[in-house]
């Protein structure tokens, strides 16, 4: 734990992420990603110079079956408070719109509905799960389908809002996340979403993890090139792995 710990309080300071004293929401979906951002941020508040506050915050997209009481009985246990927002997500995506390529509006509404809910609690930071291998496979999506050498940035300031969101974990690669869930035995919760693990994301996901077998350290490159450049909101970072 230590290592992550560190890796995501280097990355918070060099990117100024957390002011001492603030409050921050944080979307717990309950993949790992979000789960392990949760888990990490509730141990860092105790010895972050200034201290902050968390609050976590799920949305109930309206799939059927969905249980979200293990991520309430957790977040209890690390002594953050837990919202649960209902939303007709699914209903208005899948069932309404019928949308044949539904991440984009889904990720649209999302977005709209967390911000929504952290302005509601007097949050005005958002922390988002995004890891190390996001930050290569976003690049590779963006070239194959915009034509563009592009990424989201570590603190996206949204003005219409006024709401800095933050992705703490950029430093840490997805296969640290993966067994840290494990080892702490994290109450991961599975997608219910139709179009789970067939996405053009996967896709690339597969691509790069075929790429990196006969190009070793090929994401951290990519990672590299996005903050040698710089793309904008990358230029005071060290460079990850």
């Amino acid at each position: 734990m230590r290592e992550l710990l560190a890796l995501t309080r280097r990355c918070i300071q060099d990117y100024q992420m957390i002011p001492p004293g603030a409050k921050v929401a944080v979307g717990v979906s309950g993949g790992k990603d979000s789960m392990t951002l949760l888990y990490l941020l509730a141990q860092l508040r105790r010895f972050y110079p200034g201290g902050f506050e968390l609050e976590a915050i799920t949305l109930d997209m309206g799939f059927e079956g969905m249980d979200f009481g293990p991520l309430e009985e957790f977040c209890r246990q690390i002594e953050v408070p837990f919202t649960l927002k209902h939303t007709q997500m699914k209903q208005v995506i899948f069932d309404i719109r019928k949308e044949s390529n539904p991440c984009a509006l889904c990720a649209k509404m999302r977005r709209g509905a967390l911000n929504d809910a952290a302005l509601a609690l007097g949050c005005r930071i958002v922390a988002l799960g995004h890891h190390f291998d996001d930050v290569a496979e976003t690049v590779m999506l963006s070239l194959f389908y915009e034509g563009r050498f592009n990424c989201f940035a570590p603190v996206t300031y949204l003005s219409r809002k006024d709401i800095n969101c933050i992705r703490p974990m950029l430093y840490i690669p997805e296969r640290d996340i993966l067994r840290f869930a494990r080892r702490q035995d994290l109450p991961v919760v599975e997608s219910a979403c139709p179009a789970d693990k067939n996405t053009k994301r996967e896709e690339i996901k597969t691509l790069l993890a075929g790429l990196e077998k006969s190009n070793p350290g090929l994401r951290g490159r990519i990672v590299g090139a996005v903050q040698r450049y710089p793309l904008e909101g990358w230029g005071r970072g060290a460079t990850a792995e």
